[in-house]
């Protein structure tokens, strides 16, 4: 597998991600998918002709290794480091969807007509829901494949000899797995950084929310403040609303505010004549 590809069209996810997401992805790639390029790949490539038993009953190798392995090490791995990086490539699709579109409209109203997006990269809107979403799925993807690993091979370790008593074997036989200590090394080793990965995962999720929150409470003071000082607060409040959320906004207005008077006392005793 080309994981150069994956390399490549993620590399573009950092303009979009916070602190904690850029030092995600620097995780995944340096001490996650270079180690399973550069030795996870070796040290399991040859885990079943080295499964060796104590008994030449044919087939009995067979059936105990893929009784004590249903799943590879290095498969689920790859699985897992897929489905784990997909998400990202939801948020650059979404900001590529949010260019185009941008794109389309300033093509049919002319640069002078206002623009869509103020930001198209900045996480207001639904891009900031698609962000979120991404890090639960990756969250919650790094945690059922940790249970996965816990359940086929508890502890996350490998023992040096197993008893098979599954037919054909024609009694219990001791079979015994190669480089267990080094694959010992190395699942360990996978298991951290991807206890790492949730931990970062989880406290950028919380970084966001509790950034929307402080947002929402300004939001909620400023129109709080706009009514009690100013008649027509409703009016700023939409507008407030309209700045602050930053998915959809229009800019495309000519007209300008009207000039007050050089003298307003003159303008207010005319006016109530």
């Amino acid at each position: 597998m080309n994981w150069g590809i994956f390399e490549g069209l993620l590399s573009g996810v950092n303009k979009y991600s916070t602190a904690f997401g850029r030092i995600w992805l620097s995780l995944v790639f340096i001490f996650r998918v270079l180690v399973y390029l550069v030795t996870a790949e070796r040290v399991w490539s040859d885990d079943h002709k080295d499964f060796d038993c104590n008994t030449k009953q044919p087939g009995c190798s067979n059936v105990c290794f893929d009784e004590f392995f249903p799943v590879s090490h290095v498969r689920l791995w790859a699985l897992q480091l897929i489905l784990v990086t997909c998400p990202s490539l939801l948020v650059v699709m979404h900001v590529a969807y949010r260019e185009a579109r941008e794109k389309k409209h300033r093509e049919a109203v002319g640069e002078d007509g206002g623009r869509l997006y103020l930001y198209p990269g900045k996480k207001r809107g639904g891009l900031w829901w698609t962000y979120v979403c991404s890090l639960v799925f990756k969250a919650a993807v790094d945690t059922a494949f940790l249970y996965v690993f816990h359940s086929f091979y508890p502890r996350y370790t490998l023992p040096h000899v197993v008893k098979c008593y599954i037919a054909p074997c024609p009694n219990t036989v001791d079979c015994f797995i190669s480089k267990s200590s080094e694959k010992n090394i190395f699942t360990l080793f996978m298991v951290v950084t991807a206890a790492i990965c949730i931990l970062l995962n989880l406290v950028e999720l919380v970084y966001l929310v509790s950034k929307r929150c402080r947002e929402g409470l300004a939001a909620r003071r400023a129109r709080a403040t706009g009514v009690g000082h100013h008649p027509d607060g409703a009016t700023s409040s939409c507008k407030g609303d309209d700045l602050l959320s930053g998915d959809l906004i229009f800019l495309g207005s000519d007209a300008h505010p009207p000039l007050l008077p050089d003298l307003p006392r003159d303008h207010v005793t005319k006016t109530i004549l």
